[in-house]
């Protein structure tokens, strides 16, 4: 795991140093933008840690061989553009307006969730033949965002294939299981025949396996061997597969006596309005490792140095991290990369103040196990780059295509 993590390190800092070197030359495409590097062999590396840890989980979660979770009609039209079978896709929200069931019903999506009588109604109205999933109420008293008090049909009122999500503590996923037996027993007792439960999402990369170990045991002991298990790991396969690059665009030292122990501030042309709104949905805690431009003229100082970086829009609550520490001086035209860029940065990016939420991305594979990538880059901000690309054509950049 080390050797793959320093081989997926060593190839988006090359992503990195390829783009900047455009974007200094001043190439056609190149705009001074931020820039997202996605590294498609970290997803396969969490898909083939998933099936090790939980090989009887069925992940509805990309191309992986997979399903799709969606939420909207947006969501369903993208997936099945792709040509994936409605099958395959399961309409998650459990509160929904009409015509979604409508267009879910035309297409053939056949599996959707509810939580309320009201839903219910509306479901056997506009689409009354729909495979169901009944999310129940689970909460994890440790995550930062608790869909339980928003979601979910309290266990003793109903018959329940289980939804979990957003959880750190693993005991919460065992009394969730427990939770979703109970009411196995209950609707079995009513003739219902359960086939399927959704353990939901919620899965965090840091303490996978012990949450995977959990989960394992709770079924094994809970659940009938005959029941298929899914569930909805996006941010676990998403989230550090991406990194964010970010230019400094501005800086203000702190020259005053009174202010001398503050931090100086660093100015870049993202923030929470753009691809950094979790420090706000999730207080997420940002890193930033400093890339030096080459082009910055005069001494750096040596050592380190205390920054606040802030957004670029007018909002004074526009910021990105309130106090870090930077190896050395940082310089206007200097780059901040920010790793675990690829859950809620895109998908909540907004366009406050005019600043425009689209970003490039640049595909990177460092997973040698991994033979073919499809992706569809109908649009300007997609680039794909293999690792034998890469070591082909870096550094002379005019031979990188957009896909």
């Amino acid at each position: 795991m080390a050797m793959d993590k320093l081989r997926s390190d060593q190839l988006v800092d090359l992503a990195v140093d390829f783009q900047i070197q455009r974007i200094t030359r001043g190439e056609p495409d190149a705009e001074d933008d931020p820039f997202f590097v996605a590294d498609m062999g970290q997803v396969s590396r969490q898909h083939r840690r998933w099936k090790f840890n939980l090989p009887d989980v069925q992940p509805f979660y990309a191309e992986l061989g997979t399903g799709f979770d969606c939420a909207s009609v947006q969501e369903m039209r993208a997936v099945l553009e792709l040509g994936v079978h409605p099958s395959r896709i399961i309409l998650a929200n459990p509160c929904k307006a009409a015509q979604v069931l409508l267009y879910a019903k035309k297409k053939g999506v056949g599996t959707t969730v509810f939580d309320n009588l009201d839903e219910l109604d509306t479901i056997n109205r506009y689409m009354p033949e729909a495979q169901l999933l009944l999310r129940i109420y689970a909460n994890d008293d440790s995550a930062l965002i608790k869909f339980g008090d928003k979601f979910g049909a309290p266990a003793d009122m109903s018959w329940s294939l289980l939804q979990r999500t957003g959880a750190n503590d693993p005991g919460s996923f065992r009394k969730a299981i427990k939770d979703a037996s109970a009411v196995f027993e209950q609707a079995q007792a009513l003739g219902f025949n359960m086939r399927l439960l959704d353990i939901g999402g919620g899965f965090q990369d840091k303490n996978f396996e012990d949450i995977a170990a959990t989960i394992w045991e709770a079924i094994a002991q809970q659940i009938p061997s005959t029941t298929k298990i899914i569930a909805e790991p996006g941010r676990y396969y998403a989230r550090s597969a991406y990194t964010l690059i970010c230019r400094v665009i501005s800086r203000r030292r702190q020259m005053t006596e009174k202010a001398k122990d503050q931090p100086d501030m660093l100015y870049q042309n993202d923030g929470m309005y753009g691809h950094f709104m979790n420090r706000l949905m999730e207080a997420e805690k940002y890193c930033p490792i400093l890339v030096r431009d080459g082009g910055s003229s005069g001494k750096r100082e040596a050592g380190p140095h205390r920054y606040t970086i802030w957004g670029p829009t007018c909002d004074g609550g526009d910021y990105v991290v309130h106090d870090t520490t930077l190896p050395c001086e940082a310089k206007v035209g200097d780059w901040l990369k920010y790793k675990n860029m690829g859950a809620y940065t895109s998908t909540t990016a907004t366009q406050f103040n005019g600043f425009s939420s689209d970003c490039r991305t640049l595909y990177i594979n460092s997973d040698p196990l991994v033979l073919k990538l499809r992706f569809d880059c109908d649009d300007d901000h997609r680039t794909l780059l293999s690792r034998s690309e890469f070591q082909d054509t870096f550094p002379l950049a005019g031979l990188m295509q957009a896909a």
